[in-house]
């Protein structure tokens, strides 16, 4: 098989190498990742100045853009192979709930599957960063079921793994989406020139943290994993528009 692998944390983070390996067992690998941490990026291109491409030492392409521009960039014009599938990460932290509207991770995984590959976004659910190994099973689970039983259209997989030896994972559970509350406030400080600045405040706590949730099977200590789909039409609300709007 090819795999073509792309993160938001930059060539040079420990969950992409750990991602690189795993992968090299089953066949080709290319990276194709941006040359810094561009977390939170989502589904930005970059339109407004061109791209350059380079090779560090290890193999791994680096480009001057965000995650989704890598994977634009490698499938339609970098590599000389489509490839089978687009794995992203493995992420330093968790990216569930809401949290996947921004992750860079995530647009990674989903430019693949709008360009028709099967893409997953893989993410380590803990701060400690201590065991991103830990994926391997999961990665290996996922990459044999695509290789012996193909799927008949490209998905889209968010998969959260606890940051805990592998051995302590409890089974994969197939979730949706949790819900977060809204972000906590910005945090207001000064330069120093006296300027106020403002940094984006953390995250929210779970909302919908329920049975079948992302959110708790990470709390379980189990791996989740949500298929994802691309189509934001509220589809409940066209007949309340309609009305609303074309009476």
């Amino acid at each position: 098989m090819k795999f073509l692998i792309s993160n938001d944390d930059g060539y040079f983070s420990p969950g992409i190498e750990q991602l690189a390996a795993i992968l090299s067992r089953h066949g080709k690998v290319v990276v194709v990742a941006p040359e810094r941490d561009r977390s939170a990026a989502s589904n930005s291109l970059t339109l407004d100045r061109p791209l350059t491409v380079r090779r560090a030492a290890n193999g791994f392409h680096f480009v001057n853009g965000t995650p989704t521009d890598c994977v634009h960039l490698a499938v339609t014009g970098l590599l000389d192979f489509v490839p089978d599938m687009v794995f992203s990460g493995i992420n330093h932290g968790p990216n569930m709930g809401d949290d996947t509207l921004y992750s860079g991770t995530v647009a990674a995984a989903t430019e693949g599957f709008l360009l028709g590959i099967p893409s997953v976004a893989v993410s380590l659910a803990g701060k400690s960063g201590q065991h991103f190994a830990s994926a391997a099973p999961v990665i290996d689970l996922l990459v044999e079921r695509f290789r012996s039983q193909p799927l008949q259209q490209p998905v889209l997989l968010n998969v959260n793994i606890p940051d805990i030896p592998a051995d302590a994972l409890g089974p994969v559970q197939i979730t949706r989406l949790g819900r977060r509350h809204k972000a906590e406030p910005v945090i207001k400080t000064q330069n120093p020139r006296g300027e106020t600045i403002y940094w984006v405040g953390p995250v929210g706590h779970a909302q919908d943290a329920g049975s079948g949730t992302d959110f708790a099977a990470i709390a379980a200590n189990a791996v989740s994993i949500t298929p994802l789909m691309i189509d934001l039409t509220a589809t409940t609300q066209l007949t309340q528009i309609k009305d609303w709007l074309c009476r």
